[in-house]
């Protein structure tokens, strides 16, 4: 890789170029005179590997915590939504969870029988 501290003698930078990045005048007449700068300036060089693993470290619990939150979220809205089907319908709003009271009344198998 190249040395980003040699100067590159191909392209030099034009004279009037004294501007940071961070800084941004703005295109219409009415200048103020003062410089605007990006909310989030770019860092000049890149970070040890100590803050990475700590940035790294922070950016996962943080997405633990946010996807912790989302389940959480989701199953007391479908427990709410279960609850108000209940009370809406006055009884269990899943069909496949209805109890049928087979036991007093006869089975198919046992239909089959008696009409044969």
């Amino acid at each position: 890789m190249s040395d980003p501290q040699s100067p590159n003698p191909q392209n030099p930078p034009p004279p009037s170029s004294n501007k940071t990045p961070s800084e941004i005048k703005p295109g219409n007449g009415n200048y103020s005179g003062q410089k605007l700068h990006f909310p989030n300036p770019p860092e000049t060089t890149n970070p040890d590997a100590a803050t990475l693993r700590e940035q790294w470290r922070f950016a996962i619990r943080q997405y633990s915590k946010w996807y912790s939150h989302a389940w959480g979220t989701a199953i007391l809205a479908g427990v709410s939504f279960f609850a108000l089907g209940w009370i809406i319908k006055g009884s269990n709003p899943i069909p496949s969870f209805r109890t049928d009271d087979s036991s007093s009344s006869p089975s198919n198998g046992d239909k089959e029988k008696t009409t044969q």
